[in-house]
């Protein structure tokens, strides 16, 4: 067999989770797969579970070695937004182990990890590339370069003061000015998240869109918009505490009115690895329940 290595990210986990990260461990020394820790992660783990000493450690992009085969995330869909900070623009193929609840992104479910290692270390699986986006602003540096988003880019309302006002051009030409408590602009990774609590549409990867959905808007007839993803986003907040929160996936900063946003489709994408017997359209029929009578729950 081909001499493997990968790298592990997660984050705090419930116990719940102990014996399977430990068997997880057991099952890559017995393989003889080496293996590199997110430093923080590590250090959680020898205070949390039994896992070999002197393992090596990685802390960011830069140090995170090129020559590994794939990361392997511990945790749910937001463990997987964060790696995407650490992989950036590596092109290194990233698969989810789902700890948490929903799994759109870390759809390996605990109890399949070896099975499903041993499908990627046979190279049974595909990769599908996912679109970022990007939001950028004349004013300032905006999350110290951290500005890409797997899932979505979003703006909101302060605090519980009155709503806010977003002016937003496409391209240069005026799309709308929103009256609401929000503006999501979603990715088709990210569209069954936020913005399909919104009341977004849900978009295929590779469909190369990007949906605009406001969130509870004044105007009841102001609807989602699908829009290209060559598209440039400019946007301009008015608010009455002169103030509006900017979140890009996880993250989110504070802002004054008078910085003024550029969105766009970030230069690079994530390689996600799939599952030969896995599919887009059969996660979205188990995790939305699609054919299921869901009075009987």
């Amino acid at each position: 067999m081909q001499h493997r290595k990968i790298a592990i990210f997660g984050r705090v986990f419930s116990s719940s989770v102990t014996p399977y990260i430990e068997n997880l461990f057991d099952y890559l020394h017995n393989q003889s797969i080496d293996v590199i820790v997110h430093r923080d992660f590590y250090a959680y783990l020898q205070d949390t579970v039994q896992c070999p000493s002197g393992l090596a450690t990685f802390s960011n992009n830069k140090d995170l070695p090129r020559d590994i085969d794939f990361l392997l995330c511990l945790g749910g869909d937001g463990t997987m937004l964060a790696a995407v900070s650490i992989i950036r623009d590596s092109g290194i193929p990233v698969a989810g182990i789902n700890f948490g609840r929903l799994g759109f992104l870390a759809n390996i479910p605990k109890d399949r990890i070896q099975e499903a290692l041993q499908k990627i270390m046979q190279g049974e699986f595909s990769i599908q590339k996912r679109k970022l986006l990007c939001v950028e602003s004349p004013q300032k540096t905006l999350f110290d370069s951290e500005n890409f988003a797997l899932n979505d880019i979003t703006v909101f309302r302060y605090d519980s003061s009155s709503m806010i006002t977003v002016e937003a051009h496409i391209n240069g030409e005026l799309l709308n000015s929103y009256w609401a408590d929000g503006l999501i602009i979603a990715t088709p990774t990210g569209s069954t998240a936020y913005s399909l609590s919104c009341g977004g549409p849900i978009i295929m990867p590779g469909s190369d869109n990007f949906v605009i959905t406001p969130i509870s808007p004044h105007n009841l007839n102001v609807r989602p918009i699908v829009v290209s993803s060559d598209m440039q986003l400019s946007l301009k907040i008015e608010s009455r505490t002169e103030k509006f929160i900017l979140s890009c996936d996880s993250k989110s900063e504070t802002l004054s009115t008078d910085v003024q946003l550029t969105i766009c489709k970030a230069p690079f994408e994530i390689n996600l690895i799939q599952l030969k017997d896995d599919s887009y359209f059969g996660i979205l029929r188990e995790k939305l329940l699609w054919g299921i009578d869901v009075r009987n729950y």
